[in-house]
């Protein structure tokens, strides 16, 4: 028997406990075995998106949850510190965060890891990916979004043929809406507020509509996959169910069950549907968002996973995470960078010819690097997109690519790794060294050292291709004692390739100690 594991998601709405026994190496799944499920209803989503931070009285609230679920959770033998505890986007938006999780800390003995919206999107399509593997036949070439709408942010995936194509976390929560609409209402009767609510995400979705076309067209998307707490309730009601852990809903059952909640008061919704208070009060904007979302497309039914970033956070922790799943979401977050090199116009080839060969030296030096299969994924993404800036000029495109990098969303990359990429693109060319910069300077040690090393290899493979021509397909990276040697067929002459390398093999040469020797 598998050691039972615990994920603790601290949300905009509440406090969410999930205990769940992982596969054992000869079960052919990733899927958990749920044991224990528990939600305390929380107001930090209010307090936050009304007050810019959680309230004493919220604090007070959650640290009592919390010490229940740590008595709870003895009696599956888990400690605090086995315990897997998330704060989402309440609490990474509250001023107070930091205060907030050293209190649960130091009053509970958990310690809560704030992740950002990308990890948000990463961790739910390894649990939607998971739930849809019985029927994967019908997602894998169809272009599909995945959305799910909570009380602080709406997370939306774009997959084009089964492959990824952007990820984006929206500021657009059903707490936000309906918080600016009572500041901006507070006179009017409930059903009048309801309507304004639904008006403002009729017009918020109508204006995004035109940037997520840019990016794939929503008429040809065949699926539509709705994931939340508040989905699944419609899906008990209007749908119909296709496995253990997935539901069907036809488009018109959805539009005309939204359509008749719309009409119930607060009680006949509470009565109804079994939810707390504090649920109640979005659920009919909830279901409105998800509505509008669904007639910017043309599909014909909704799928709903029974599933939750929790059960994504446990599958992705699981040491039956085998490698052709990581190859896959590896795949997914290639994916995303490539369609972003194409929003910006990018040269395809060239990125592909630098990736080839910086991962060439990079696997050539491993042993020498001591690191991991994810710093290798930096440099490849940091090739893709190392000259996307040419979009905004060609002089210093360096510095634009940091600067667009920075600004994006890549899935399955946090803030973190999307910050590292964005410096080893700004590095890449140019006199300026990455010591010389004062926000190089403030980071850590270790990622210091990350971004020197992954630069110094992506400018010596952006230098073979000066031309941007790819003059030869064939290029063998061998290490000597004091010299690491690229040798190359072609007929073409090398001449600018070799004063490339000799202008941009300093910082490689510093950082490994190799002479660069171009034959």
């Amino acid at each position: 028997m598998q050691t039972p594991q615990a994920v603790i998601e601290i949300g905009s709405t509440g406090i969410r406990l999930l205990v769940a026994e992982l596969p054992s190496a000869e079960q052919n799944t990733h899927r958990v075995t749920v044991l224990d499920r528990s939600e305390f209803p929380i107001n930090i989503g209010r307090d936050v998106f009304t007050f810019g931070s959680i309230s004493t009285g919220t604090q007070s609230s959650c640290v009592q949850i919390m010490n229940r679920y740590a008595e709870q959770l003895k009696a599956w033998g888990i400690s605090k510190d086995e315990t897997f505890v998330i704060g989402t986007s309440a609490v990474r938006e509250a001023v107070n965060r930091d205060p907030f999780v050293d209190r649960i800390k130091v009053r509970t003995g958990f310690t809560v890891r704030v992740i950002d919206g990308i990890e948000e999107n990463r961790l739910r399509y390894i649990a939607v990916t998971e739930c849809l593997k019985e029927v994967s036949s019908r997602f894998q070439n169809a272009d599909t979004v995945i959305l799910e709408i909570s009380g602080g942010s709406t997370e939306m995936m774009l997959l084009e043929k089964g492959r990824i194509a952007v990820a984006h976390s929206m500021r657009l929560g059903t707490i936000i809406i309906e918080q600016q609409i009572y500041a901006l209402a507070a006179s009017l009767s409930d059903e009048q507020k309801a309507e304004d609510g639904r008006r403002f995400l009729k017009d918020y979705i109508r204006n995004a509509r035109s940037q997520l076309n840019s990016e794939l067209n929503l008429n040809q998307v065949a699926q539509f996959i709705a994931v939340g707490h508040d989905m699944s309730i419609a899906a008990l009601f209007c749908g119909t169910a296709i496995s253990p852990f997935l539901w069907e809903i036809q488009r018109q059952d959805f539009l005309d069950f939204v359509d008749k909640i719309q009409q119930y008061s607060m009680d006949e919704i509470i009565g109804r549907f079994h939810l707390s208070y504090s649920d109640a009060q979005t659920f009919q904007l909830s279901l409105s968002a998800y509505k509008e979302f669904v007639k910017v497309t043309s599909v014909s039914s909704l799928v709903v996973p029974e599933t939750s970033i929790r059960e994504g956070l446990l599958i992705s922790r699981s040491s039956k995470e085998d490698e052709n799943l990581q190859k896959e979401f590896d795949a997914q977050i290639i994916a995303g960078a490539t369609t972003l090199l194409r929003k910006y116009q990018g040269d395809e080839k060239h990125a592909d010819f630098v990736r080839e060969i910086s991962l060439k030296i990079y696997d050539c030096l491993e042993s020498e690097l001591g690191m991991t299969r994810h710093e290798r994924l930096l440099l490849e993404i940091s090739a893709i997109l190392h000259d996307i800036g040419m979009f905004i000029r060609p002089r210093d495109h360096n510095l634009h690519s940091h600067y667009i990098i920075s600004q994006s969303e890549i899935f399955g990359l946090s803030r973190e790794d999307i910050g590292i990429v964005a410096q080893i693109a700004g590095y890449h060319r140019g006199q300026k060294i990455p010591q010389d910069d004062s926000e190089f300077k403030l980071q850590p040690r270790a990622i210091r050292l990350t971004i020197l090393k992954l630069t110094a290899i992506l400018r010596l493979a952006d230098a073979m291709d000066r031309s941007h021509r790819q003059k030869f397909p064939d290029c063998t990276v061998s290490l000597g004692k004091d010299t690491l040697t690229l040798q190359v067929n072609t007929v073409d002459n090398l001449r600018l390739e070799k004063i490339a390398i000799n202008e941009k093999c300093e910082m490689f040469e510093n950082v490994f100690g190799y002479k660069v020797v171009l034959v």
